[in-house]
């Protein structure tokens, strides 16, 4: 059947019935309304055009009056959606770019830069963890020149990719410590630092490398970052000024972090529901890792929508 969009730009300009039927494949999010809405676009301009042109033009003669002008205006907009429907190329820049903005929109609105809190991880003592099998590793780097998929089957936004490849290595590792599937770290890392961009700093200005927002209590004697937080009290949120711990490098703050999971009490059945992204993200929050209420909504859609 052919799509009630792909032969609008046959259709009278001001057809009312094609633009309905436009709109309602527009909300259908189709590539080919896109195309259309495009194309309609570009016939509305080339009409603005001609439009100037004939304002510029004497139209004060003997067989003109408010009739011709009326019908002088439609056939302006019909032959505008004809020149349109063959294309003068900005239908064709208006397709690319919107259609990469609507991608990392998608990608940003399901797992990017969020406004999230700073986590309220409890320190755990020194001690290596069990060795475990990694169910939903992370995939090997791909040669291939196609893009990376995120978890929704659509091209992973550049900064989730950059994010996932720069850190992949280390996310493994400590998979192999704690059993927990390097996805799911990583995403945590994310969700807790805003995919890097609001890691905390040490004093200097310098990176911590704490992507996971862990807290240096009493019995930390590594070095020390002091950040501001948001932490919830009977759902409300609260800033407060807390030290945490700071690393050499993001493989230390990934190491630390697998210590703390698989040495903790607390985190027992995290550790067990490691296979699910749902029951995982769950187990954190019950766990009292952070004290935002929709932590595990915020984790389970990143892990899930954003990822590869």
């Amino acid at each position: 059947m052919i799509s009630p969009t792909s032969d609008l730009g046959s259709k009278l300009a001001l057809d009312t019935k094609g633009l309905g039927d436009l709109k309602q494949s527009a909300r259908a999010g189709s590539p080919e309304a896109l195309k259309t809405a495009a194309t309609q676009f570009e016939a509305m301009f080339i009409n603005m055009m001609m439009k100037s042109m004939r304002d510029a033009t004497p139209q004060d003669g003997v067989l003109d009056n408010q009739q011709t002008k009326m019908f002088t205006s439609m056939l302006d907009q019909q032959m505008s959606q004809n020149l349109a429907k063959r294309g003068v190329g900005l239908a064709d820049v208006l397709i690319r770019q919107l259609g990469a903005q609507a991608v990392n929109a998608q990608a940003l609105a399901i797992g990017g830069d969020q406004n999230v809190p700073t986590s309220t991880a409890m320190p755990a003592p020194q001690g290596a963890g069990t060795l475990m099998t990694t169910p939903g590793a992370l995939p090997k780097p791909s040669t291939s020149s196609m893009p990376a998929l995120n978890g929704s089957g659509r091209p992973q936004a550049p900064h989730v990719a950059s994010f996932q490849q720069k850190l992949g290595a280390d996310a493994e590792a400590a998979s192999k410590v704690t059993g927990i599937p390097a996805k799911f770290m990583l995403g945590q890392a994310a969700l807790e630092s805003g995919w890097g961009k609001r890691e905390i700093k040490n004093a200097d200005g310098s990176a911590s490398h704490n992507l996971f927002g862990i807290k240096a209590g009493p019995g930390w004697k590594g070095k020390v970052a002091t950040a501001a937080t948001t932490e919830y009290v009977g759902g409300v949120p609260q800033t407060r000024v807390e030290k945490f711990r700071a690393y050499d490098s993001y493989a230390d703050g990934f190491k630390d972090y697998a210590r703390l999971i698989s040495t903790n009490p607390r985190y027992e059945k995290v550790l067990a529901s490691a296979g699910d992204a749902s029951s995982f993200a769950h187990g954190l929050q019950k766990a009292g890792y952070a004290t935002d209420p929709l932590y595990a909504a915020k984790l389970s859609r990143i892990i899930t929508h954003s990822l590869a």
